[in-house]
This record gives C-alpha cells, sequence and structure tokens, in this order.
C-alpha cells in the first residue's frame, strides 16, 4: 500500500515510518518540522529515515538514501494548495494523521496554533481524503478528551464533552469533524485515543524525557500534584503496533447502531474510535523510581500543586481494541524504561 503518513519527524510518526517501511508499505512521511520541541532531534529521526536535514527543501519531495521505498516532504497541513499537490500526485491508499501541534500547557499560551494545525490542517486532510478516495483514514486523538470524566478507567462509551485544555478540545472536535466525513462522504475513518506513550525518541517536552535530563544533571525534578497522580504509561512499540492493526482493519460501519441509544465510539457510518493505553496506570512515583533505578541515581524531589489542564489519573479501557482487533498492549514499564534511558545515553552521550 502507498501510505501518507504526517508528524513523520515526530515521535510515533517517526517509529510508524520505520514499521510500515520494514514491512514493504510505500511510505511518504511529511511534517512541518516546527520548532515546539529541539529541531535538531526532529531532524536526527528524519536521518534515521534516510533524510538529511541538507536535502530537505520545503514543499519538495525527496527520496530516501537508505529506504528505497521512502519519501518526505517538509509541509504544514494548514497549506491547504501544497496538501492537494501532494494527495493528486501520489493518490495514497491510506492516510495516518499523527502530525499535530502537542502539549497540554503549550495550549494555554499558544492558542492559535492548535486551531491552524490541529484544525484547519485537519480539515485539509478530510478533504483530500474524501476527494482522492483514500480507503481509510487513521488520525491521532489522545487520552486528554476525557477532561473532567472521573469514571475509571477510561471508555470510549463515556462522554468526553468537557475537556479542561483546548489541546484536549481540538482532538475531541477532530473525532467529531471526521464523523462527518465517514457519515456524508463514506470516509472510513478511525481515531486513536493514545495514552501518556514514552519510549526512544521520544519528546523532549514530556515528563519522563525532562525527569532523566534533570537527574543526571543532578538538578531537582518538579513533581505535580504533590505525587498524587497516575499515567497510564504506553510503550511506543505497543502504541505502534496498535495503529498497524486499525491500519489493516478499515471499519465499516455498526448496522446494529441506534440514534435512540447511540454508541459514542462507533457509527452506521465507517467510523471508529480506539483507546490504545497499557491498561494498566502507575502512580507518578513509581514510574520516577523506575527511572532512578535505571539511571543509578535519586531523583531531587520539589512538589507543586496540579497544574492547570492536568487530569489526576489516566486508565484506559482497552476492551474494544481486544475484541475487534485481537491486541493490548505489553510492555511493563521498567522494560520500557531501560530501552528509553539506553537511547538517551547513546543519543547525548551520557
Amino acid at each position: 500500500m502507498k501510505i501518507l503518513v504526517t508528524g513523520a519527524a515526530g515521535f510515533i510518526g517517526f517509529h510508524l515510518a520505520v514499521r510500515l517501511a520494514s514491512r514493504g508499505d510505500v511510505v511518504v512521511g511529511a511534517d512541518s518540522i516546527n520548532d515546539y520541541y529541539d529541531v535538531n532531534l526532529k531532524y536526527a529521526r528524519l536521518a534515521e529515515l534516510g533524510f538529511q536535514k541538507e536535502s530537505i527543501i520545503a514543499n519538495e519531495l525527496i527520496k530516501s538514501t537508505s529506504l528505497p521505498n521512502c519519501s518526505f516532504m517538509q509541509l504544514k497541513l494548514e497549506d491547504k494548495s501544497n496538501v492537494d499537490k501532494l494527495f493528486a500526485e501520489q493518490q495514497f491508499d491510506i492516510v495516518v494523521n499523527l502530525a499535530a501541534q502537542a502539549g497540554v500547557r503549550y495550549s494555554l499560551t499558544n492558542a492559535q496554533a492548535y486551531i491552524e494545525s490541529n484544525i484547519i490542517g485537519f480539515t485539509n486532510i478530510l478533504e483530500c481524503s474524501r476527494y482522492h478516495k483514500i480507503k481509510h483514514l487513521v488520525y491521532g486523538s489522545s487520552s486528554s478528551v476525557y477532561g473532567l470524566n472521573e469514571s475509571i478507567p477510561f471508555s470510549t462509551a463515556h462522554n468526553v464533552d468537557h475537556p479542561i485544555s483546548l489541546y484536549a478540545a481540538s482532538k475531541k472536535s477532530n473525532e467529531l469533524m471526521a464523523h462527518v466525513y465517514s457519515h456524508l462522504f463514506s470516509v472510513p475513518t478511525t481515531g486513536l485515543r493514545f495514552f501518556t506513550v514514552y519510549g526512544p525518541w521520544g519528546r523532549p517536552d514530556m515528563a519522563y524525557f525532562i525527569f532523566t535530563k534533570a537527574i543526571l544533571a543532578g538538578e531537582p525534578i518538579k513533581v505535580f500534584n504533590n505525587g498524587n497522580m497516575a499515567r497510564d504509561f504506553t510503550f511506543v512499540d505497543d502504541i505502534v503496533e496498535g495503529v498497524i492493526r486499525v491500519i489493516d482493519h478499515p471499519p465499516g460501519g455498526n448496522a446494529g447502531w441506534s440514534g435512540k441509544s447511540p454508541e459514542p465510539s462507533n457509527s452506521k457510518a465507517p467510523y471508529q474510535i480506539y483507546n490504545i493505553g497499557k491498561n494498566e496506570p502507575v502512580k507518578l512515583l513509581d514510574f520516577i523510581n523506575a527511572i532512578e533505578e535505571e539511571l543509578g541515581i535519586e531523583a531531587i524531589k520539589e512538589f507543586h500543586p496540579l497544574q492547570p489542564g492536568d487530569v489526576t489519573t489516566t486508565f484506559a479501557d482497552v476492551s474494544e481494541l481486544v475484541a475487534n482487533l485481537g491486541y493490548k498492549p505489553q510492555t511493563v514499564v521498567r522494560d520500557g524504561i531501560k530501552q528509553f534511558v539506553d537511547w538517551y545515553k547513546s543519543y547525548y552521550k551520557v
């Protein structure tokens, strides 16, 4: 298949592109390479895929020097004319949209970035998927959509109408927008609510990355909500395996779906929402302890109150993922942290 992976210079997109290319798919990666975090890390990921920084030119497709079935374009999704041109020229079978302005706290002060990338950019992806008859549009959503919901574990059957960050609201909007295109234009769409993804080549703005850097430097780490938090930490390889399985199983619509008692995660239209998480929340202090043990250094901890936009606990109900695709993430935190720390020491030459 020919597959477009947006966000290919990002954390999950990079790992997905590697997997798809290795199994023989024709992969076209796209990414704006914005400076939300260190662009050198993004260029390093692209170099692993065979795209050297000096060869990258905005809005021009280049071939990988190491993966013959892989190409890349620096592209902003809000740039409608160039997105249209890419779809028209490449005639994709599948689109995996992982490009987005990420981050909960960043959205408190940089609202426009989320509207441009996550709303306008996603609209362009939907329009192109419609007009170019894409067989399956898979897109990244987030556990953040659960917002003020306190029912644990988080289920795709739960109401998600009370987000507490613009980032979360933009992701919920993507799910609503996707349903419209599935309903009106029969575009098969699947949204994936990712739960706290971690692992090698990760994002420097994520807590585990910040903790590791600070601990190695002998600097204090900020532990929010006085440590009374838990996250359903999910290893990146498990996320990618879930995405691969979803790609290969586009939704066909639920014939038994009823508007009198509507199930939020699916529809009569070819539309589906899944949680992808470990289904096993870990206390923040236990997660920090795993990093401390792997580094052999005890962290200097500073305890702080809960930050605006944060939730205290995330916990994924993955029963639909198991029932429909026979898959559930398996990597335990200590194994995942070891792989991350090994990569971190190698990449930063610690």
